[in-house]
């Protein structure tokens, strides 16, 4: 995977190649970002920067070697910007068989009675960050089949990653391990700990990592932060019209959506002819007018929609209740106004609907109780259940100020 492949993150994908060609690289690195900002794929970009042939020629200020062998003359290095993606090593790289990066990620056990290791899963994981460079965990466990099993990286993965590392280099200068949900590494990643604070030569730790503080303290203490943002509104527009021919409007509607997480995005973009508002108001005025018949039958619809689409759902209803706090915390101030305009004619009379119905804090109260209810779904949480117990909170919540919604 090259730089240009990754959607947005401009500043980073300036400052890391930097990193490397100013001797400034650290010998372990910390991609922090969440679900959806492209960690991941640039720390897989940054890899294949590492051992890229034209990068190590120019850093060393050669440009090319001579053909016949005699001594060139020194050039100054150029900064380069990205691998080139043709040499031999970012062909490897970018196929994710280079023998120098080695990858370490959460799994089950494959055969009953042994350790699970990530090499078990190479091949998977190979098509797995192929076909979704974005995905979570929850998308890679799927892939791999593992059903409600908790993936982990195990002691035995531990010893595994010391011993490939203290093997010699096989094509590149350095030894890269990409280590992707270091969350999931418990007290037994205090193994690593010597080979992190004491590496043999030109060896590189590249964890990616969406929560801080799940991760040991002692591997944390030791790691240089690379902190990943969400991605910019802009760049997840623009990326789903050139990459996916998504309509310019539903493209930037999802994009607001989806808040800078382009895994959810992409979700939306699946689901884009859902209606997301219809379903919405049927189940507000199941809550506030029509009463527990209603109530019963929605909930068992939504039960049946699948986690992906009820996270959706959620995360919907979410957005509009954001969109509307922020219209009434505005009002006519210009940021307001510039907010109306830019919302879909659809969302922004629901938005206002929303905000006839309940004040602040009923809006903050409600996008706490959507936020819990996502947490639980991403669990396998009883989807009926979940909702008949968001539906009653939900009422709670909204009674004292009613608004009907309808067409």
């Amino acid at each position: 995977m090259q730089f240009k492949d990754i959607v947005g993150q401009d500043l980073l994908k300036k400052e890391l190649p930097e990193l490397m060609q100013e001797n400034r690289l650290a010998h372990a690195l910390l991609f922090l970002g969440k679900e959806g900002t492209g960690a991941l794929s640039l720390a897989l970009a940054f890899s294949q920067f590492v051992v890229c042939e034209k990068v190590n020629r120019n850093k060393a200020g050669v440009d090319a070697p001579s053909l016949f062998g005699e001594a060139l003359p020194d050039v100054a290095p150029v900064l380069l910007s990205d691998s080139c993606g043709v040499c031999p090593a970012c062909l490897k790289a970018a196929a994710y068989v280079h023998p120098d990066i080695h990858f370490s990620y959460p799994v089950v056990t494959k055969k009953p009675g042994t350790a699970p290791l990530s090499t078990d899963y190479i091949t998977e994981w190979r098509d797995f960050i192929k076909s979704y460079p974005y995905g979570n965990v929850y998308d890679w466990l799927q892939f791999i089949g593992a059903e409600n099993k908790q993936g982990n990286i195990t002691a035995n993965e531990c010893n595994e990653i010391i011993r490939k590392l203290n093997l010699k280099s096989f094509e590149s200068e350095y030894k890269i391990l990409v280590m992707w949900l270091p969350e999931y590494l418990g007290n037994e990643g205090n193994k690593l700990l010597k080979l992190i604070e004491e590496p043999p030569p030109n060896t590189l730790f590249i964890l990616v990592a969406e929560n801080e503080s799940l991760i040991l303290q002692t591997i944390l203490s030791r790691c240089q932060l690379v902190k990943v943002p969400w991605l910019e509104n802009a760049d997840i527009e623009n990326a789903l019209i050139t990459r996916h021919k998504t309509p310019a409007p539903t493209a930037r509607q999802v994009a607001g959506v989806s808040e800078g997480n382009y895994r959810e995005a992409l979700q939306q973009v699946q689901h884009a002819d859902e209606d997301w508002q219809g379903l919405l108001r049927e189940w507000l005025n199941a809550i506030m007018r029509t009463g527990p018949i209603a109530q019963i039958k929605w909930v068992d619809e939504m039960s049946k929609l699948g986690r992906e689409k009820q996270k959706q759902f959620l995360r919907y209803f979410n957005h509009l209740l954001e969109q509307a706090v922020r219209i009434s915390a505005f009002g006519d101030h210009p940021q307001g106004l510039a907010l109306l305009e830019s919302m879909g004619e659809k969302d922004r009379d629901f938005a206002l609907r929303l905000n006839r119905l309940v004040g602040i804090e009923q809006h903050q109260a409600i996008i706490g109780e959507l936020d819990n209810a996502a947490y639980y779904i991403e669990r396998n949480a009883n989807a009926k259940m979940l909702f008949q117990a968001l539906t009653i909170k939900l009422y709670h919540i909204i009674q004292d100020k009613i608004v009907f919604l309808t067409d």
